[in-house]
């Protein structure tokens, strides 16, 4: 996913069992993405959010 900082930083994130770190994932009956846990970037930007419901919430 592209950071929604609009820094540009393309952002990958791990969701397979054996990774560590690790995200979950789910999508909502309206097809709204959520992300667990918080996704922060400890270079460049350093944005720190959580995508719940397909709306970013800064930390």
């Amino acid at each position: 996913m592209q950071c929604p900082c609009g820094c540009g930083h393309i952002i990958e994130l791990l969701v397979i069992d054996e990774a560590h770190p690790r995200w979950d994932y789910s999508v909502n009956a309206s097809g709204l993405p959520s992300l667990q846990p918080s996704v922060w970037r400890n270079s460049g930007c350093r944005s720190h959010f959580w995508l719940r419901k397909g709306r970013i919430q800064w930390v």
